[in-house]
């Protein structure tokens, strides 16, 4: 009873503070981005809040309500939405962060440098890769849609469990299909993510050297806005990582176990629920130095 009331109220300040912050997210860009037209960054931080807050809803929420006692609240249709809507948001967050750095990478990027001749910058190029992400990762999460079930209904042998809803077993040719997708996906996104963040960090590197040889000058100098962003994003890039690679860890251990841990499976839920969390609270701490990134797409 203790570790369920402990678990209740975690989960619940977990799911509350995260809302709340990725709506104060989610205003603040949204009334900077319409105030002031081409903005790129602040378009993609209004994405990610948006697939925060359905990460938040879609699995902070019915795992709260399970650790209340009420195991079959959702029903066929609900799991269905619920674990839909779970794993999209998933798939959503890797995208949305890996444009968000390689985005960041172009804006601090030199413009006589290839790079700094991309045009991902305008908010239409923007749009047009949210659309594609909101095409690609329901597609490649169709197969959850034949293999959900509602604990209450469950009539036949279980392939994986949750406190409310179970996956039925299924083809192995479709299920091999789609984690290959999956992991595809992942791949695709999370190299670019890396080789960004790598790039941000040899031009801070070299901002810093120079840095270095202004004082050593006594020269005076102020950091450009676009590089303080960049260290803002880089830190979001770590948030996201660990995040992700922790719940992966224990996610592979607990599908690879005997035995039933419930307080690692408590600890790999609340690492799914980590980055939507964190991430906001990144965002509001350093909202100054996003906030002033912007300036360097005027030109």
């Amino acid at each position: 009873m203790v570790l369920n009331t402990s678990e209740i109220t975690i989960f619940l300040l977990l799911t509350g503070l995260g809302t709340v912050a990725n709506v104060y997210v989610f205003v603040n860009y949204t009334c900077t981005f319409l105030g002031s037209g081409n903005m790129s960054i602040h378009l993609i931080l209004i994405h990610l809040a948006v697939t925060n807050i359905i990460m938040l809803f879609s699995k902070g929420m019915p795992t709260t309500i399970a650790a209340l006692g009420m195991r079959h609240f959702l029903g066929d249709v609900g799991c269905h939405v619920s674990v839909y809507l779970e794993r999209m948001a998933r798939g959503l967050s890797i995208c949305t962060s890996s444009l968000l750095t390689v985005v960041q990478a172009i804006i601090m990027s030199p413009r006589a440098s290839c790079c700094g001749r991309l045009g991902l910058k305008s908010a239409w190029h923007v749009l047009l890769s949210l659309f594609l992400f909101w095409i690609l990762n329901p597609l490649v999460s169709m197969n959850l849609l034949l293999s959900i079930r509602d604990k209450g209904t469950n009539t036949s042998p279980l392939h994986k469990n949750s406190r409310y809803c179970y996956f039925k077993k299924e083809s192995q040719k479709i299920n091999n299909i789609f984690l290959t997708l999956l992991v595809l996906r992942d791949a695709v996104f999370q190299g670019a993510m890396g080789g960004a963040s790598g790039y941000m960090v040899f031009l801070l590197h070299k901002h810093h050297q120079h840095v270095l040889h202004l004082q050593n000058s006594k020269l005076l100098y102020r950091t450009p806005p676009e590089l303080r962003a960049a260290q803002s994003v880089l830190l979001l890039m770590l948030c996201f990582v660990f995040f992700y690679w922790s719940d992966c860890v224990f996610s592979l251990y607990l599908s690879s176990s005997l035995k039933n841990d419930s307080l690692t499976v408590h600890f790999q839920e609340f690492l799914t629920l980590g980055y939507a969390v964190v991430s906001p609270l990144v965002l509001i701490h350093r909202d100054g130095h996003l906030a002033e990134c912007c300036h360097a797409q005027r030109y």
